[in-house]
């Protein structure tokens, strides 16, 4: 009995040391089941990290490429934007002008009845109405060439040009009707021999003008058959179109002498200039053959016009 007590415990110690044995097998894998469940989640985490990440910069490209895309359209948009308030700008401004020389047109029409009141066809000589003022007894006395003008300031280049244009039209008065006046002028005025004045003022200043080209025409009416040559010749000289002659060789001569001014003060500059420039070349050519000379001595060759140059240098200095 006591051997088989004995042979049972040892049976039992070593059933007991495999139950042991397994529940630490066990016990192990459950721990190398966690640490493998643990690693395999971290590099889920890690892989979704960097999937999020790649996926947020690829937004980020994306969204930030659109939003240049948007910005470039805009700054387009913008551009066409500013071009087309300009043009409507351009457009409103001729629209006003036109509107003004229609009126302007229509004013003179409704006055002056008996009148020959013409726009000036495009591509002609320049001016929006030519007036051509016609007396009781059907004579055509004389032309009026008008201007209109609306603008934000007034512009002394009108006076030249429409000198110009009344020269071709072979008008004895030019008249400019501005909703900006010349500073000093509050209503209308004689500037250079182009009468200026406000919409309001043209009506007034046509009735004026318009008589005294009548009385004129009337006067030259009751002298002719009694004029001699010499007579027709003072006729000239006093008259409208001589005068237009010698203000118009005037104004080129004019001209001129101012282009010759500006020549003459720009040629005068450039003379200086070069005169200083070869200046310097000759002193900077003089030293440096002076430099040499006192390097080489008596072995250097003598060179007279640079000999001269060098006198020269030192009485200026001197000087």
């Amino acid at each position: 009995m006591q051997q088989i007590l004995a042979t049972n415990n040892e049976k039992l110690a070593t059933a007991q040391k495999a139950q042991a044995d397994v529940l630490r097998k066990e016990r192990e894998l459950d721990d190398a089941k966690r640490e493998l469940d643990l690693t395999v989640e971290k590099r889920i985490q890690d892989s979704l990290a960097v999937v999020r990440d790649k996926a947020r910069l690829e937004a980020e490209d994306a969204l930030r490429a659109k939003v240049t895309e948007k910005e470039t359209q805009i700054a387009g948009m913008q551009r066409q934007i500013e071009e087309l308030r300009r043009k409507a700008d351009q457009g409103s401004q001729q629209l006003q002008g036109e509107a003004l020389e229609i009126e302007l047109e229509s004013l003179l029409r409704s006055r002056f009845t008996r009148d020959l009141i013409e726009p000036v066809a495009k591509g002609e000589f320049g001016g929006d109405v030519v007036h051509g003022v016609v007396a009781a007894n059907g004579q055509r006395c004389g032309t009026i060439l008008w201007e209109s003008k609306r603008t934000k300031a007034w512009n002394p280049a009108w006076l030249g040009k429409l000198r110009d244009d009344q020269r071709a039209a072979k008008a004895e008065v030019a008249l400019i009707v501005s909703t900006t006046l010349p500073k000093g002028t509050e209503t209308f005025d004689l500037i250079d021999n182009v009468w200026v004045t406000e919409p309001r003022f043209a009506i007034p200043l046509a009735i004026v003008l318009r008589q005294s080209l009548i009385d004129v025409a009337a006067g030259r009416q009751a002298q002719e058959g009694q004029q001699t040559k010499m007579e027709m010749v003072y006729a000239y000289l006093t008259g409208p179109n001589f005068r237009h002659r010698i203000d118009a060789i005037v104004e080129k001569f004019t001209d001129m002498q101012a282009d010759l001014e500006r020549e003459r003060a720009t040629m005068t500059r450039l003379w200086a200039k070069r005169e200083q420039q070869l200046r310097g070349v000759l002193d900077s050519t003089a030293g440096l053959y002076g430099d040499l000379q006192g390097i080489a001595g008596r072995a250097m060759q003598e060179i007279e016009s640079l000999d001269v140059l060098m006198i020269e240098a030192k009485g200026e200095a001197a000087e």
